[in-house]
């Protein structure tokens, strides 16, 4: 017989309870109370945003906006758990056209802080403030009639200090809040961002009328003047925005913004077309940088799959695959007025002041990314000034510098004569009785790592000031990272002083390395140093550094090499144990030997 009694194992958790577990979906960290927050900020209208933070959002979050202001009845009802004013019905989940909906966020916020409101309406005589502490609503009295919004969050996860335990370093968190405004400054450039960390000021975004022009103010101008401009347009889709040119490419997936609605957002299709469209244009190891903007009928998307809303899915996801593949691939062809046919490799030849693609036969895509820099400061023997134009005649494909030939002598075995260049990055030598087609830049990086690795090993990597310190403009949560590491990166020979508040002077290098381009190197810099946290002994946080500096000042594609040059750079590269790949992994020589030669030339049994 089926009975009731008794006490039972399950029973309901207390509302205190429910709350804190619908904060730890929606709260994860100082970060989602500032989106949260500035999300509602946006969607009052507001012209003005600013972030006020201190110790990376522990002690203080601060949202101060000129929106449209809460109302005395509106502003304590907004605290209570699914209270929103963006939803009647379960029909409008399937429209959504504001950047908050679901009612979750200013509870869950409040029932692990404590929360200050000040608020008022455009048009009231006198505003109103309250606190709410724990989840709990202290009393509402009268405040100055300031319109717009300011909510105060203090003393965060207070009252749990095992989710508190887990939270990374202050400057970690704090990198993640400017990558919150970063996003939010990119999707509304209307609306003007400021952000303030221990009372100074990170970042400063007064509103622009463009997409273009903010996407200036974030990743800095030279960031656009590397891209091409991505537009699409369908009935119910639209798709705006910028993407990396090929050549400028690099080994960090940052940026990689992609905003559908305003929203920032990922989707594995969206990046999927991107990748597809750039094809074999694409160096190997290189991302596509982006930030692309998709405007889609809200009934055609859901954005409800996600707490924190960072994912969703198209109801047209083929057809949004095919558009962003096709803009991309379009982008790049007609740019520049010039059809790109897949497969080939590109370079860059300047007419007049515009940029044009050119599809070279025979230059690899390694080749086509590196510009023609001389090397200065290289451990290779000293050579002549002159330069040698290897492919002035037209359809040279190995070119030889003049100098007076040698006589015919047998080589001794071990011995290296160099032979000349192919296309400016393949070296033509002879070691012994083989013949060996060597990667100029492959080969040198190997050389230059071996000599940073050893250095390091014996705690020696001495350093050379640069004769002008390069300044760089950071986006914040770079700047945090670089000055978290700052101690770690000196004893890598790495002279790095902060300049301003989100700049770096760059005043030494370590010792031997060739002449860098400072911004390509402190990009993929910042990439090796973000994986760092994920490191599980010193020596793997090293490697990447070191491979990275090696890359740098190695001599780059592209660049002549006279036969005294190229003789000593393989006699190095052979001194460091003839390693058949760069530190990335990349080929750095292809040799034939003498058996091969006779059986390629029929002579085999001769």
């Amino acid at each position: 017989m089926l009975t009731t009694g008794g006490t039972g194992k399950i029973h309901i958790l207390p509302e205190e309870v429910v709350s804190r577990i619908a904060a730890g979906e929606v709260v994860e960290r100082p970060a989602a109370v500032v989106k949260e927050l500035v999300d509602n900020s946006v969607d009052a209208a507001a012209g003005s945003i600013t972030v006020e933070i201190e110790d990376g959002g522990l002690a203080l979050i601060r949202v101060t906006d000129d929106g449209e202001g809460m109302s005395p009845v509106d502003a304590p009802r907004a605290f209570g758990r699914h209270a929103t004013s963006k939803l009647r019905s379960d029909q409008d989940l399937w429209s959504i056209r504001t950047m908050g909906f679901r009612g979750e966020a200013l509870p869950s916020i409040a029932s692990v802080s404590h929360v200050r409101v000040a608020t008022a309406l455009r048009s009231a005589e006198a505003g109103i403030e309250f606190r709410v502490t724990g989840g709990r609503l202290g009393k509402i009295v009268e405040a100055p009639p300031v319109a717009g919004t300011s909510i105060e969050v203090r003393e965060l996860f207070y009252n749990q200090p095992a989710r508190k335990k887990f939270l990374k370093s202050i400057p970690t968190e704090f990198s993640h809040i400017s990558r919150v405004v970063q996003q939010a400054a990119l999707a509304w450039p209307s609306v003007h961002f400021r952000l303030t960390h221990n009372g100074t000021e990170i970042v400063n975004y007064p509103a622009v009328p463009s997409e273009g022009d903010r996407v200036s103010q974030v990743y800095q101008r030279v960031f656009l003047d590397h891209c091409f401009t991505v537009q699409a347009v369908l009935p119910t889709v639209r798709l705006s925005g910028y993407a990396i040119d090929p050549l400028h490419a690099r080994a960090s997936r940052m940026p990689q913004e992609l905003f559908l609605n305003r929203r920032p957002v990922r989707n594995a299709a969206v990046l999927h077309a991107v990748a597809e469209g750039y094809g074999a244009f694409l160096p190997k190891g290189r991302h596509p940088l982006f930030v692309l903007f998709l405007d889609v009928d809200p009934d055609r998307v859901d954005v409800n799959v996600h707490p924190t809303k960072r994912e969703v899915r198209f109801a047209d996801a083929e057809m949004i695959h095919q558009l962003v593949r096709r803009a991309i691939r379009q982008a790049m062809g007609t740019a520049e007025g010039v059809s790109i046919e897949p497969g080939s490799s590109l370079t860059r030849e300047s007419s007049g002041n515009k940029p044009a693609w050119t599809s070279v036969s025979g230059l690899s895509q390694e080749q086509a990314r590196h510009s023609a820099t001389g090397v200065q400061g290289v451990p290779i023997s000293a050579v002549t000034d002159r330069q040698v134009d290897v492919s002035s005649r037209p359809g040279a494909q190995l070119a030889f510098v003049s100098e007076t030939a040698e006589p015919y002598v047998k080589v001794p075995s071990g011995e290296v004569v160099a032979l000349g260049q192919l296309n400016r990055t393949f070296l033509i030598v002879q070691v012994g009785g083989d013949l060996a087609v060597i990667d100029q830049h492959t080969a040198h990086e190997r050389v230059l790592f071996e000599r940073l690795y050893r250095a390091w090993t014996a705690r020696g990597i001495q350093s050379q000031p640069l004769l002008l310190p390069a300044s760089i403009e950071l986006s914040p949560p770079h700047a945090a990272l670089l000055t978290r590491y700052h101690g770690e990166l000196e004893k890598l020979g790495l002279g790095l002083e902060p300049f301003g508040a989100s700049a770096v002077l760059i005043r030494a290098v370590p010792m031997g390395l060739g002449k860098l381009d400072p911004e390509a190197f402190l990009q993929d810099l910042l990439d090796d140093l973000a994986q760092w946290d994920h490191a599980s002994t010193v020596e793997t946080k090293v490697r990447p550094v070191l491979a990275s500096l090696a890359c740098h000042g190695a001599v780059r594609a592209g660049r002549p090499m006279e036969l005294p040059e190229i003789k000593a750079l393989v006699e190095d590269w052979r001194a460091e144990g003839e390693i058949t790949t760069c530190p990335h992994g990349r080929r750095t020589v292809f040799r034939l030997g003498t058996d091969d030669l006779e059986k390629m030339f029929g002579r085999a049994g001769w």
